[in-house]
């Protein structure tokens, strides 16, 4: 099981709608485990998509599933406004 972790820094007066937009598309994607998160500490306006697949081909058929979901590339739609700099990591959970 690998976790997967999206890591935004939003617009300043944007994180609340990236984080609103993000959880809508999760939802639409299905996908496993996903939560969003909002900085209490740390970094200003980071909001965090998290989701768990169950290998690195498993994350890489979604991605590609992604590139043509319509329903998922319209929930997405705009989301680049939204932010400044994002970064990905995968995490094994031990």
């Amino acid at each position: 099981m690998l976790v997967v972790r999206n890591a935004f820094v939003a617009q300043p007066g944007k994180a609340s709608t990236l984080a609103a937009q993000l959880k809508a598309a999760a939802q639409v994607a299905s996908l496993p485990g996903a939560r969003v998160l909002t900085d209490i500490t740390g970094g200003f306006n980071t909001v965090v998509l998290e989701y768990q697949v169950e290998s690195l081909a498993a994350f890489e058929a979604s991605m590609e599933r992604y590139a043509t979901d319509e329903a998922f590339r319209e929930a997405m739609k705009g989301y680049t406004e939204h932010w400044i700099s994002g970064s990905r990591e995968i995490f094994r959970v031990a």
